[in-house]
């Protein structure tokens, strides 16, 4: 995956965990809904004075939005889903749950 891809879904990942649509993202930091979504889906970087703004109305530090802990691998992925339902393979209550979120997240596909 090239920088500019997993830069974007790093950001967009992060304006969702705030809760802030493209329109919303784009007024604060002065640029266009279109130029943010390109931006996001790795079809462009950002400026300096932008990546700036980004860092001030996202409240996060340049570690936080470059780090790349958010891609794994499809093993690593696995690994993770299994401790998941293995740790709650005793309480019914929490094994539905995980299975609704999975339903439908594949039927959402």
């Amino acid at each position: 995956m090239d920088i500019k891809k997993s830069f974007g879904q790093k950001l967009k990942r992060i304006r969702k965990k705030k809760h802030l649509t493209q329109e919303q993202l784009s007024e604060m930091i002065d640029i266009s809904p279109r130029n943010l979504s390109r931006i996001e889906v790795g079809n462009c970087f950002v400026k300096a004075e932008t990546l700036e703004k980004l860092l001030s109305a996202l409240e996060v530090s340049v570690e936080e939005l470059f780090a790349s802990d958010h891609i794994k691998t499809n093993s690593e992925l696995l690994d993770g889903i299994n401790y998941y339902i293995n740790s709650a393979k005793d309480d019914n209550k929490m094994l539905e749950k995980i299975y609704k979120i999975i339903r439908d997240l594949v039927e959402d596909v």
